[in-house]
């Protein structure tokens, strides 16, 4: 059983596709899936159930993944320590990142890591299923890292630190009928045509239930999961009105921004195992977040 295999194991196990596993691996297909049959022969079971359009774990895959989490993460650990007496941090950091970084230049924060550890690598993950997929990825130690958008739980095994906190506004066109507000009761929205992410994401949730909790069933018309600029196009061309941080909405100035009446605040988190878990890159990398934070 090498070590490689296990990377491609855990790389399928993670995407449930065989396309995306080698896309996140960086190898062809075919290497990829002649890899994980081989470890399958080796062990004498198979690991995932092919017999259906989508796959998945078998029972015994299903056994062996946390495991094969362990022993990426203790390799990479002794790895590591062992960079300590070279001078330099070197390595990988899986991080779980967001579509907006709100008021904290992650980004800056990333390149400044980079050039002062230019041999950790840096992988970027971006969930399509919201944020909170990250707990469970980090729990199992797939993820090292992660920014984590108004967390539905707060798991014993992980350390929640949160990043930066700011409001919400309501976001439309100049010419539309609530644009000149000082506030925007979300009362004032039934019936208005919105533009949002789909309901797995952070924002959208916290902005349903404040909807909710003003007695007012939303209705959001397109869901996009994507990036801000793509919402802010949508509602600039007039299909809908939105919801965005403030630091996101300032940076469309053709449109108009109203405060809400009453404060929806959206909070994002670091989430990350405890410090005596964390590998030294993914510690340093972490204090460079929490630095740009403040």
């Amino acid at each position: 059983m090498e070590l490689r295999q296990i990377e491609h194991f855990i790389a399928v196990a993670g995407e449930m596709s065989f396309t995306r596993a080698a896309e996140r691996a960086h190898v062809v297909q075919s290497a990829l899936s002649a890899s994980v049959a081989k470890l399958e022969r080796e062990l004498g079971v198979a690991l995932f159930d092919r017999s259906r359009q989508r796959i998945s774990l078998t029972a015994a895959g299903e056994a062996f993944r946390p495991h094969a989490y362990e022993v990426l993460h203790a390799a990479r650990t002794a790895a590591e320590s062992a960079s300590q007496f070279r001078g330099s941090l070197m390595g990988t950091v899986e991080f779980g990142s967001l579509i907006s970084y709100g008021p904290v230049d992650v980004a800056g924060a990333l390149g400044d890591f980079h050039r002062a550890h230019p041999h950790v690598r840096l992988r970027l993950w971006l969930s399509q299923s919201g944020a909170s997929a990250y707990l469970s990825a980090l729990l199992e130690g797939s993820l090292d890292l992660a920014l984590v958008s108004l967390p539905n739980r707060f798991p014993a095994g992980l350390d929640m630190t949160l990043l930066f906190e700011e409001p919400m506004v309501f976001v439309c066109r100049d010419d539309h009928p609530l644009a000149r507000r000082r506030r925007i009761d979300l009362g004032d929205l039934d019936g208005e045509d919105l533009v949002g992410f789909p309901p797995e994401f952070g924002l959208r949730h916290l902005m349903d239930e404040a909807f909710h909790r003003a007695g007012v069933e939303p209705r959001t018309q397109y869901e996009v999961p994507a990036g801000f600029a793509v919402i802010a196009e949508l509602v600039n061309n007039g299909l809908g009105t939105a919801f965005m941080p403030a630091s996101e909405a300032r940076r469309f100035g053709e449109l108009r921004t109203v405060p809400l009446q009453d404060p929806a605040v959206w909070q994002v988190y670091l989430a990350a195992p405890p410090v005596e878990r964390m590998t030294p890159a993914a510690a340093r990398l972490a204090e460079t977040l929490l630095a740009a934070a403040d």
